[in-house]
């Protein structure tokens, strides 16, 4: 009985999660944009039954993660003291002591949801139980998505503090859809982890209907990635589904079956990609255009394969443009066009080009607002300068390189073994309180943070579990136990690749569903290997 509650419960709070806007209740700290909401105490009332049935002895918490999470909450907790009291990095004041221990409660509560998942699942059809709750989860986000994108249904957004009180927004035509997250990039970051799974589980799926009902969930995810046109997490999910093709490829015994597998399933998959970018993508392709300015060669390169492709639709779509193509090659390399309308100011190919003076994804160019006591406003209006990183790479990566990766290095030299401490990164001096924290790159936030020991322990987690899996599905014979596997190491892979630009394990309805995803995946292999070790004794 305990085990099934706590299997209804833990399904409930891996929908509610993501669903659920995330509205505030209350500050839990006054100017801080972390706030308590609804999730915070229905986890927390989830892990109060959960310890209850510990101490019931019902349940076990012992598992291959158990001191590797046991470890790294440790090294967190003795950052936060080497903080305080030895390289002073947070003063000795309520407030501040209070917002890092609160980015260590927020660690705690994603880990518990990992303990409680665990326990829940105890025989094969519970892992379904919570496949299911995962799709229909995903499809209600996407719903909620289209929602956004078309008719105007509410936006609720942790973008700034304003925004964070729940402030209800609603998206402009070219705004990018968040559906019911705090921000776009958390929303790809959670279909980064799902869309892997279901399109591995899809492609290898023995019955109709489940094969058809996972490619439905798929795609209503993919096309919800590429409205959310976060480059970073489109190319984690683009890396993630070709892993789990690998390493299905290497299922079969002959070596050119395993090619053979990977270049169909590869060209199939990719088409199926290409084809969503080019008829949804346009927001996403602008994007990812201006990454390739960055480099001059490689985009003129892309210009020429664009421009060919474009005629070649041209010529499709209309006969007369062979001819037009014809008659563009015979136009005069030293002449001025001439169009009767407009005779002044004409530029030949010797005048010098317009330059932008913005970086590449600023469309306004708002001025900065510099104190002045001498104006009536308090403000007077300067042209805002930009880095050069800013004018060759673009504003995001710019802040990234400018000024946040840098920030966590610092961090990380002030005490290599256990960081500056939660929630010090960001700050300029010893008393400043920021409002919110971000280095986006969760590797090196966590280096920052709580320097080579927590990044050690934290990683090292995630890698003895990937290790766990690999392991079981390359030695076991039950194919339901290898694809999940395969499907979870890739979802896995997806996002590690996703927090080298974003502090995915740091994004509450993220980490919430990862690690409650990873207890019932190491849960299921427990169950499974257990259950073989068995079979094999009575058979000898």
């Amino acid at each position: 009985m305990p085990q099934n509650l706590l299997l209804i419960i833990a399904s409930f709070l891996l929908a509610f999660i993501p669903l659920y806007p995330k509205i505030p209740l209350f500050d839990v700290l006054p100017g801080y944009i972390v706030r308590v909401r609804v999730e915070d105490v229905l986890v927390l009332v989830a892990f109060l039954y959960y310890v209850i049935q510990l101490w019931r002895r019902k349940l076990d918490f012992k598992n291959q993660l158990t001191p590797w999470i046991f470890a790294y909450l440790g090294v967190a907790s003795l950052s936060i003291l080497s903080a305080v009291f030895l390289i002073k990095t947070i003063p000795i004041e309520l407030i501040h002591i209070g917002k890092s221990v609160l980015h260590l409660f927020r660690y705690t509560e994603y880990f518990a949801l990992f303990f409680i998942m665990f326990s829940a699942i105890k025989k094969p059809k519970d892992l379904k139980v919570v496949f299911y709750a995962l799709a229909l989860t995903v499809v209600a986000i996407v719903i909620y998505g289209y929602g956004q994108r078309y008719w105007y249904w509410p936006v609720f957004s942790t973008m700034n503090r304003e925004f964070s009180k729940g402030i209800v927004l609603y998206l402009t035509e070219h705004a990018r859809v968040q559906s019911t997250f705090g921000g776009h990039y958390d929303l790809a970051a959670y279909l980064v982890i799902v869309l892997p799974i279901f399109y591995l589980l899809a492609i290898n799926a023995q019955k109709k209907w489940p094969k058809i009902g996972l490619h439905i969930v798929h795609l209503l995810g993919l096309w919800l990635l590429v409205m959310s046109a976060s480059r970073t997490s489109f190319i984690a999910y683009l890396g993630a589904v070709m892993v789990g093709l690998l390493l299905l490829a290497l299922k079969p015994s002959k070596f050119w079956q395993k090619v053979f597998f990977f270049v169909r399933q590869s060209m199939a998959y990719l088409f199926l990609v290409a084809l969503m970018m080019f008829v949804f993508g346009a927001d996403m392709r602008e994007r990812l255009e201006q990454v390739l300015q960055a480099y001059p060669t490689t985009f003129k390169t892309y210009q020429k394969s664009q421009e060919f492709l474009a005629k070649q639709v041209e010529f499709l779509s209309d006969p007369a443009a062979r001819i037009r193509e014809l008659r563009e090659k015979m136009k005069p390399s030293n002449g001025v066009a001439f169009d009767n309308t407009q005779l002044d100011s004409v530029l030949t190919p010797t005048d010098q080009q317009p330059v932008s003076k913005k970086p590449l994804d600023v469309y306004v160019d708002v001025p900065d607002r510099v104190p002045d006591a001498s104006s009536s406003s308090g403000y007077t209006e300067k042209p805002r300068t930009w880095s050069p990183n800013a004018l060759k790479y673009g504003l995001s990566f710019a802040i990234r390189l400018d000024e946040l990766w840098p920030n966590a290095l610092k961090g990380f030299a002030k005490n290599p073994l256990l960081g500056s401490g939660y929630a010090t990164l960001n700050k300029k001096e010893f008393q400043q309180f920021t409002e919110a924290e971000s280095t986006d790159n969760n590797f090196l936030r966590t280096l920052g943070e709580t320097g080579l020991f927590g990044f050690i322990t934290f990683y090292g987690t995630v890698l003895v579990l990937l290790m766990v899996l690999y392991r079981n599905q390359k030695n076991s014979s039950d194919k339901q136990l290898q694809m999940a596997n395969i499907a979870f190491i890739a979802a896995s892979i997806g996002l590690l690749l996703n927090a080298t630009y974003i502090d995915v394990f740091a994004s509450s309805k993220v980490a919430f569903t990862y690690w409650a995803l990873a207890g019932a995946i190491l849960a299921y292999n427990n169950f499974a290997v257990t259950k073989n070790v068995k079979k094999t004794k009575k058979s000898s």
